[in-house]
């Protein structure tokens, strides 16, 4: 077999990974998007980690990331994303869109003024046997928290204990 055949088979196994990745991650996205955990919890690993540094959360394992998806969608009723583009490489897929939600304080520890927040958003995804392995969260929490009409010091603060930024906002 020359080079040549070679970069291209490779090619083919490389975009058809990519689409596998990317349909998995679409269908997480919907499901999400649905409040429908148990569809969801079809598409994680048993070793599944969900990070969102924003929230300062880490799940691991099915036990976890439903515990963590179920607060999460008492927190946003209405969530819903969209992935708008993606990159992928050796078993890593990350995509970008825009997350739409309405927080509603639930364990915030403060009262939101009932508008719908709109994010970008980029989430980093890793993959094993087939399911999703991995997912990295990331948005804004200053942008949400400013939609929201709420004092990221303040969500900070339950998120985090972060006492001194609440200080600081008090000056």
């Amino acid at each position: 077999m020359d080079t040549e055949r070679m970069d291209t088979d490779q090619k083919d196994t490389d975009q058809k990974d990519t689409e596998r990745m990317l349909a998995l991650a679409q269908a997480l996205a919907e499901a999400k998007s649905r409040q429908d955990l148990p569809a969801a919890m079809r598409l994680l690993h048993r070793d599944m980690v969900l990070q969102a540094p924003a929230f300062g959360t880490t799940a691991t394992g099915p036990a976890e990331n439903e515990q963590t998806l179920a607060a999460f969608f008492t927190a946003f009723p209405d969530y819903d994303v969209t992935l708008e583009g993606h990159a992928a490489g050796e078993g890593t897929l990350v995509c970008w869109g825009t997350a739409r939600m309405t927080m509603t304080g639930g364990g915030f520890g403060v009262t939101p003024n009932g508008n719908r927040a709109e994010l970008p958003v980029f989430i980093q995804f890793t993959f094993a046997d087939g399911l999703i392995a991995g997912e990295r969260f990331f948005f804004d929490l200053s942008a949400l928290c400013a939609q929201s009409g709420v004092s990221t010091d303040a969500v900070r603060a339950v998120l985090f204990g972060d006492t001194l930024s609440v200080a600081a906002g008090a000056r």
